[in-house]
């Protein structure tokens, strides 16, 4: 019996040696820039990097560490669990199954709850390794592709006026697939081919056709804030569509300078990042924008299922289709990036 109970405590013993190991850092806090590829650099941005080649168990804990990504990581994940929460709620209400016209309103919340998430992967993985930055960016910009599908049709399916409905239904859903699939191939090109370098010519890849996207989802509801009467300026929809813009111009205006950290170099590394501002005003323009298309599929429905019809399953089948396109650019792009990484290990 004294032996048995020896034995026990002897293990119990080995285990809570073990403890201030598995307590410890699963690897070496964050590094500078020089001791990560360059493909990881950010402009004005010089330490506060993770160490590459990592298990995914360390990448996973850096969710709850300080690093450059940290504040990237949890805006968009923040906003992703927000929506999750949203849509359950609203499924207590809202027959998805059952009603046709409900079936946009779907797909909007998917894209924008899939976007979200994938950014979220996107900075929180991409540490990895160059194979794995550059795939995990890949996938961002695949949800990118989907959220703006996803835009365009809450628009157009329920924020739209007939007068403008009537002058862009023969091509506004069509031009929507076609940009949203150059938006996510000139992104990925442009991560592919330039990154840094020729900064240009990697922002015109990547942001005229996203611009272009923009342009022609927010049509409808830019028409409709200028056209409506003053009796409906005070209408709750209006106003959060007016917000969604506004965090959106804010956002790109971010997303395309690196200000404060060029004013400040060396004071940014993990807080104050133009691209951490923009995914704050780009968390706000969602849930603005979710909350607006939620009020209009409520109080419109007399005005869309007039324009619309029977429509949605064509919708639904061109999101399909956008998404099959855009996750083939990325899985073709992924390729090239690896046979790129082999040859040059040759």
């Amino acid at each position: 019996m004294a032996t048995v109970v020896s034995e026990k405590l002897s293990r119990l013993f080995i285990n809570m040696r073990q403890v201030p190991q598995l307590l410890a850092p699963l690897s070496p806090s964050t590094v500078s820039s020089s001791e990560v590829p360059k493909v990881f650099w950010k402009p004005y941005i010089h330490t506060g990097y993770r160490p590459v080649q990592q298990t995914w168990r360390y990448y996973f804990s850096t969710l709850f560490q300080q690093h450059n990504e940290a504040i990237n990581v949890w805006t968009h994940l923040v906003a992703a669990l927000i929506l999750l929460l949203r849509f359950q709620q609203l499924s207590q209400r809202v027959d998805f199954g059952r009603d046709l016209h409900a079936q946009p309103l779907l797909i909007i919340i998917v894209a924008s709850i899939t976007y979200l998430t994938f950014s979220t992967l996107a900075h929180l993985l991409q540490a990895k390794s160059e194979f794995w930055h550059y795939s995990f960016f890949f996938m961002d910009y695949v949800g990118v592709a989907i959220y703006q599908y996803g835009s365009a049709l809450g628009h157009y399916y329920y924020a739209i006026e007939p007068s403008w409905h009537e002058k862009i239904k023969g091509f506004y859903m069509p031009a929507a697939v076609l940009l949203a699939w150059l938006s996510c191939t000139g992104s990925c090109y442009a991560k592919y081919q330039y990154h840094q370098s020729a900064r240009l010519l990697s922002q015109l890849c990547q942001e005229l056709p996203s611009g272009l996207a923009y342009m022609l989802d927010i049509s409808p509801v830019i028409h409709r804030i200028f056209t409506a009467p003053p009796s409906q300026q005070a209408d709750p929809a209006l106003l959060y569509h007016k917000c969604q813009v506004l965090f959106f111009l804010i956002g790109a205006f971010f997303f395309s300078h690196p200000y404060p950290e060029k004013w400040f170099p060396g004071k940014c590394h993990f807080f104050g990042q133009s691209h951490q501002i923009f995914h704050v005003c780009l968390m706000l323009c969602t849930l603005a924008q979710i909350e607006a298309v939620v009020l209009d599929y409520e109080s419109r429905r007399q005005i869309y299922s007039t324009l619309q019809g029977d429509l949605a399953h064509n919708f639904s089948a061109l999101c399909l289709f956008t998404v099959t396109c855009a996750v083939l650019t990325a899985a073709y792009m992924a390729r090239k990036v690896k046979n790129k990484l082999n040859f040059k290990e040759e």
